[in-house]
């Protein structure tokens, strides 16, 4: 299901049926800022999260982009000029912290997972301290970075052929930037294998705990699916990692 024009953002949280570990992971969707992927990379994610103790929020940010410089048509190089997609997630985030009671969470082991563009969003958690927007009230005085941080199959972060593998120029990377997991196919026809190595190596030049797996095949937007291809062990991989880092805990898997 690919949502259009979606004018108002939206959190919608789905808790574990079992009493939770504390853990919380915010879903970022991709769609190019053009759309959303709601199922494909969120409602089916907060179908995997829940049964591991792990609370899930699913972000439904504003889209299309806007701004002088947007391609409506897609130009997916192209990065929105007001960051309408970074400023919704900072105010999602903010919000978890500030409900952390409510939905029985602990507020320092609260995370984040983006897909494609979602992955861009991600980023732009991850290195922006500051607000991209005034502040409207008391959940935007919580912290806006996530605890922890995996970033799939994203786009928008490698500045391009030409350039080595440095980031674009709204991703600054420094050691703040929480502990992170990436993942790709190295067959993804619609972002470069470049974006998830350029955003790895400035992660470790920055001294920020990364762990990265590029499978041989998975395409583009596999999410949950195509179980047939190497890119399907992530999700596994993922829940070691987040024990690994300690958000969440040690269990068989």
């Amino acid at each position: 299901m690919m949502l259009q024009n979606v004018a108002v953002p939206t959190l919608t949280v789905f808790p574990p049926r079992e009493p939770g570990n504390g853990a919380a992971v915010m879903v970022v969707p991709g769609g190019g800022y053009r759309v959303l992927a709601m199922d494909l990379e969120g409602s089916e994610i907060c179908q995997w999260l829940p049964p591991q103790g792990i609370t899930c929020a699913l972000l439904k940010y504003r889209v299309p982009a806007s701004g002088p410089n947007w391609d409506r048509d897609c130009n997916c190089r192209d990065i929105p000029s007001v960051p309408m997609a970074l400023q919704d997630a900072q105010r999602a985030m903010g919000m978890l912290r500030a409900q952390a009671a409510r939905w029985k969470l602990d507020p320092k082991r609260i995370g984040v997972i983006g897909f494609s563009a979602g992955g861009h969003v991600v980023a732009g958690l991850s290195t922006h301290a500051q607000r991209s927007y005034t502040p409207i009230d008391a959940a935007d005085a919580q912290p806006s970075r996530p605890d922890f941080a995996m970033v799939m199959y994203s786009g928008h972060l490698w500045a391009g052929h030409g350039k080595g593998l440095s980031l674009v120029k709204d991703i600054v990377v420094d050691d703040k930037v929480p502990p992170t997991f990436i993942a790709q196919a190295t067959d993804d026809l619609t972002d470069d294998v470049r974006e998830s190595l350029a955003y790895y190596r400035a992660l470790i030049d920055a001294g920020v705990p990364v762990e990265m797996h590029l499978f041989a095949r998975g395409g583009h937007a596999f999410g949950l699916r195509r179980q047939e291809a190497p890119g399907a062990a992530w999700p596994h991989l993922a829940e070691r990692w987040m024990q690994d880092i300690g958000m969440l805990p040690e269990r068989p898997l």
